[in-house]
């Protein structure tokens, strides 16, 4: 099979697909004929999440990869999520629907950068959020993700000296409630840093009894005053559990759908970004990138197997080290 040249310059297959043509059915039929799994992100679509075979934050759909005997996946989030699942399954066939599905805030945070401050700072470990690059993660200590950063940094030495990068919000959470003081990266993910305690507030006077949760990469102000502040495994669990029947959420609008799906009695209330002054807002806060997978690249992807994620050898042997830390201290 040769790719058209088109394809491969712009980083998917957008063949179209015949008229009237049941995507779910044909995915999940493709799915049994190449031994493959759907691994969806929570803020990717509604549709991607009920064909998916799992759907949860990034470590764990490549953890649930690593479990898994199948041999090929498609990982329906972002590129570094992609780039994880192969550092955690080398052997197995990871696809990508669409490789221009990048991250802002795993762009906010270059490798090479890194690696100069690394060095204008000697004796200092990278403690390194999930959501970044693989080569960034070759020159990390110790990955960490929202739901287990406090866990793993309290279990460092107190005197240990700590770089955090790259979300400056959630390493600076991570100070307050540690008493750490570790220098942070100014990086930011472009959705979280929209969300303002000025739309909470109307919110909550429309939904007075409504709990606020926000995640973890929101701002200060965003945070203090939030109800449940945590991952979006965090806030999913607590929407279950609670006997509370409405909720403000201020992360990306695509976890309503599952939290929706296993909490059916109960209201979510999807906190709409920042408007700027004389510009016009929308009802939700969504990934753009998250937004690139579709049912029609997931479809092409697995006719074609490709794109295909592969990690350069020498970057994935440092790479994989971090996390591998993260998962004996968590």
């Amino acid at each position: 099979m040769k790719l058209k040249k088109e394809w491969l310059e712009q980083g998917f297959i957008d063949e179209p697909v015949e008229s009237g043509i049941d995507l779910k059915s044909e995915i999940r039929q493709l799915c049994k004929e190449k031994d493959a799994i759907i691994l969806a992100h929570y803020y990717t679509t509604g549709d991607i999440q009920d064909i998916a075979d799992f759907v949860g934050d990034s470590l764990a759909l490549a953890r649930k990869a690593a479990d898994t005997d199948a041999k090929v996946m498609v990982m329906c989030g972002v590129h570094f999520m992609a780039e994880t699942c192969k550092l955690l399954s080398p052997e197995k066939t990871v696809l990508c629907p669409d490789l221009n599905a990048g991250c802002s805030l795993a762009d906010s945070c270059k490798a090479e950068d890194l690696k100069k401050y690394k060095e204008e700072h000697p004796g200092y470990e990278v403690v390194s959020y999930v959501n970044t690059t693989a080569a960034v993660k070759a020159l990390t200590d110790v990955v960490v993700t929202s739901g287990n950063a406090k866990k793993v940094v309290d279990q460092l030495p107190k005197d240990a000296k700590l770089i955090f990068g790259p979300d400056y919000n959630l390493g600076n959470y991570i100070n307050e409630v540690t008493g750490r003081h570790m220098l942070l990266w100014n990086g930011g993910c472009h959705v979280h840093e929209r969300f303002s305690v000025a739309e909470i507030a109307k919110l909550k006077q429309a939904y007075p009894d409504a709990i606020v949760m926000a995640h973890l990469e929101c701002k200060g102000p965003v945070l203090a005053i939030a109800d449940v502040k945590g991952s979006t495994a965090t806030m999913l669990d607590y929407a279950q559990k609670s006997d509370k029947k409405q909720f403000i959420v201020a992360t990306e609008a695509g976890i309503l759908h599952e939290m929706q799906r296993t909490c059916p009695d109960k209201e979510f209330i999807s906190v709409p970004p920042e408007i700027s002054e004389g510009g016009v807002g929308c009802s939700c806060n969504e990934c753009q990138y998250m937004k690139m997978n579709t049912l029609q690249k997931i479809y092409n992807t697995l006719k074609y197997e490709w794109p295909a994620v592969e990690v350069d050898p020498t970057i994935a042997k440092d790479a994989v080290k971090p996390i591998e830390r993260m998962l004996q201290l968590s």
